[in-house]
């Protein structure tokens, strides 16, 4: 992913980012690729290492959201909310 997709995505601003993606790269959970055809463009890659603890973190993240959902689900102002993203389509 882009740095600037990965800002997007986060919702972060670019230094932000780019302090983040520091951060993690230092703990070996992710690297930094140069883009072959736009030497500007930085490209951001999980490690082994990162995609293990993601692999591992993934069930506790999707419950503690499912729990999340179902909670804002029982608010009456919140409701409409929750049931459009149960509609949308899963990404994996």
């Amino acid at each position: 992913m882009r740095m600037r997709q990965l800002a997007r995505a986060a919702a972060l601003s670019g230094s932000a980012t780019t302090r983040l993606v520091t951060r993690l790269e230092e703990r070996g959970l992710l690297t930094r690729i140069l883009c072959a055809d736009d030497r500007r463009g930085i490209y951001t890659e999980l490690t082994p290492a990162g995609s293990e603890l993601l692999a591992r973190a993934r069930p506790t993240h999707d419950r503690v959201l499912a729990d999340a959902l179902a909670e804002g689900g029982r608010t009456p102002e919140l409701a409409p909310l929750v049931d459009a993203l149960h509609r949308l389509p899963a990404a994996r």
